[in-house]
């Protein structure tokens, strides 16, 4: 009696054993796969980023609308066309100083 059940106890183990391997190579491909599947999707950045990403929707809104209204205030008001050019490029270049003054942070 006590050889039958130590044979069942020993087949059962070998079975668990079996098991157990065919789970653990299961697992190891599965790893493997999403390796590689990760190693070749590209790295998606999650949130904003860039030089505009730091401020808000309203405080991006409020720069573009402010500098379109520069725009057309400096086209509506100055006659020479060279001039015009000149005031736009100035304030293209001053408008990085003029948003970190406004808004109190770097860009």
């Amino acid at each position: 009696m006590s050889r039958e059940r130590a044979r069942r106890r020993a087949e059962r183990e070998a079975e668990q054993a079996r098991e157990r391997a065919v789970r653990q190579r299961q697992v190891a491909r599965r790893q493997r796969r999403r390796a590689v599947v990760r190693r070749l999707t590209p790295q998606l950045r999650r949130g904003r980023s860039g030089r505009l990403a730091r401020h808000s929707r309203g405080e991006r809104a409020a720069i573009v609308l402010l500098t379109g209204a520069a725009l057309i205030l400096i086209w509506s008001f100055v006659d020479n066309l060279a001039l015009r050019i000149a005031l736009i490029v100035l304030l293209l270049l001053v408008l990085p100083a003029i948003v970190v003054i406004a808004l109190d942070r770097r860009t």
